[in-house]
């Protein structure tokens, strides 16, 4: 982390707001100028990156793309293969904590497109659906012509996509909810009544919370220049969601700014808005045998009867702690479930 980023962080002018400490209407004030001067002076970087950089590493060229990915292999040439997919506002960095616990399986685990660690995003047109391509792609220049796919928000729309594209290779999937744009079409007067009641309080978060969703869709260029110049407009976009959508203490204030530091130092900010911007195709049903895992502190958390429409659903597990970033604040119980996807993919 270099000495301008840190005078940038030494400089920043604070804003107050009537609201300041509501955290109901943002980052809160104070919480936020101790992380910012945390960052600026004692949290060092260097520790984290050369961890990060320790990972399995490979880059694949596939769909004319280089992917980057962590590529974890067993021991065990026949083990089978499980592709963790992250969302937004994370990286990788979501499946630290499960990789040791899959050492018994082939595990891959890309840094999407536009994200932190990935090769550089130069083009529009990266949508979830360009992503599951360009992922099927690189699996089958791997090796591996069959897999369980796992993931979430970005990632969980990305694994839908592929499944209904590829049902050949797909062989289960485990996520931690439905693609959320099945919410904004789905019609009621094909759901049960529970489904229905939850599309209402699907449209109600949307309403209150969605805000996010509505600028990095429609004004990616202009909320990139706020983010991407300045560190702390950065770690208030981004801390807002890692603490409001997660456990309370889920993340330690540096493990916090790790996730931060990895959209700054790539800045990779705007180009993760692409699958906000760039509108993809769902498949109307995805048949792959799939495990949802219900964390309560997620976003949206989906009844059986609403994913049902839309997937497979062979298990639906619900569990009693953890949020968005399940496998980062709850991992023993993210992989049992994706054991449970492995199992019934056979």
């Amino acid at each position: 982390m270099d000495d301008e980023m840190r005078a940038r962080l030494r400089r920043t002018r604070r804003i107050t707001t009537p609201w300041s400490e509501d955290r109901t209407r943002g980052v809160g004030g104070s919480r936020l100028d101790a992380f910012l001067e945390r960052w600026a002076d004692g949290y060092d970087w260097a520790v984290h990156e050369r961890r990060i950089n320790a990972l399995p590493w490979v880059t694949v060229r596939a769909a004319g793309t280089d992917l980057r990915v962590i590529h974890q292999r067993s021991a065990d040439p026949g083990a089978p293969v499980v592709v963790l997919l992250h969302g937004w506002p994370d990286s990788v960095l979501r499946f630290e904590r499960v990789l040791p616990l899959l050492a018994d399986a082939h595990v891959v685990v890309p840094a999407l497109p536009g994200f932190p660690f990935a090769a550089p995003l130069t083009r529009p047109g990266m949508s979830a659906g360009r992503m599951a391509e360009i992922i099927a792609a690189a699996l089958a220049d791997l090796g591996y012509a069959r897999y369980t796919l796992s993931g979430g928000d970005v990632g969980g729309t990305v694994a839908e996509i592929l499944a209904g594209e590829h049902p050949d290779r797909v062989a289960a999937l485990h996520l931690t909810n439905v693609a959320p744009q099945r919410a904004l079409t789905a019609d009621p007067a094909n759901l049960p009544p529970d489904a229905v009641a939850y599309l209402a309080q699907a449209a109600q978060w949307f309403r209150t919370e969605g805000g996010y969703i509505a600028e990095q869709s429609t004004r990616p260029n202009t909320l990139s220049v706020a983010l991407g110049d300045s560190p702390a407009g950065l770690a208030a976009w981004i801390v807002e969601k890692l603490e409001s959508w997660s456990d309370d203490g889920a993340f330690t204030v540096d493990e916090l700014l790790t996730w931060v530091t990895a959209y700054w130092i790539t800045g990779t900010i705007g180009t993760s808005f692409a699958t906000y911007t760039e509108p993809a195709a769902l498949p109307a049903r995805v048949d792959a045998p799939t495990v949802l895992s219900v964390f309560p502190r997620d976003t949206k958390p989906e009844p059986r009867s609403y994913a049902e429409a839309f997937l497979n659903v062979r298990e639906y597990v619900e569990h009693g702690a953890g949020g968005h970033f399940a496998a980062w604040e709850q991992p023993a119980a993210y992989v049992e479930d994706v054991r449970r996807a492995v199992k019934l993919g056979g």
